[in-house]
């Protein structure tokens, strides 16, 4: 990615406008919402973490997907996939969670975990949500209410751990206001 971001758009952090939150299924992003979330999630997964790994996985069809989008930038600020329970765990689940390069030290992780967490209790009232955290990460999912649910195991060469949010709707309020 060059100095000025991948849009090739140049701008301080403190520059940038709120960003523009959109949910939506699979089917109804546009091709270039797509090709600009597949970029953004190979430019953290692929070039920045160095992890070879088959990020088109089949399951973005299934699932819904959570993009914090800018005037600034061509790829999402952040980003979130929600699965249907059944698509990858018998919960819910939460993944492919990324925010950009360009768009870090601004709280849009814990704004775009927050997002998902309200969209997924909104979509499937009452569900506990699985994750697989990197395990780096750990803490900062246990401060949304996740806890460790498996002993850590590799995963595309990155140490990750299975975290569950027993229901969706508990502590929400408090991952809101940071605590």
């Amino acid at each position: 990615m060059s100095a000025d971001g991948a849009a090739g758009v140049a701008a301080s952090t403190s520059e940038w406008p709120a960003p523009r939150w959109r949910f939506a299924p699979f089917d109804s992003l546009t091709v270039r919402e797509l090709q600009y979330i597949y970029m953004a999630r190979q430019a953290v997964f692929s070039v920045e973490q160095q992890c070879a790994f088959m990020d088109a996985d089949g399951l973005d069809e299934r699932a819904y997907h959570l993009a914090a989008w800018s005037p600034l930038q061509r790829e999402p600020l952040a980003y979130a996939r929600l699965l249907e329970p059944g698509a990858k765990y018998a919960e819910p689940s939460i993944g492919r969670v990324i925010t950009t390069a360009a768009a870090r030290a601004r709280g849009l992780g814990r704004e775009t975990m927050v997002r998902a967490l309200a969209h997924a209790a909104e979509t499937w009232p009452g569900a506990a949500i699985r994750i697989a955290a990197q395990s780096r990460l750990e803490a900062f999912y246990a401060s949304l209410g996740f806890v460790i649910a498996s002993p850590r195991f590799l995963e595309d060469g990155i140490d990750h751990t299975e975290m569950v949010r027993p229901g969706a709707t508990a502590g929400l309020s408090a991952a809101r206001r940071g605590d």
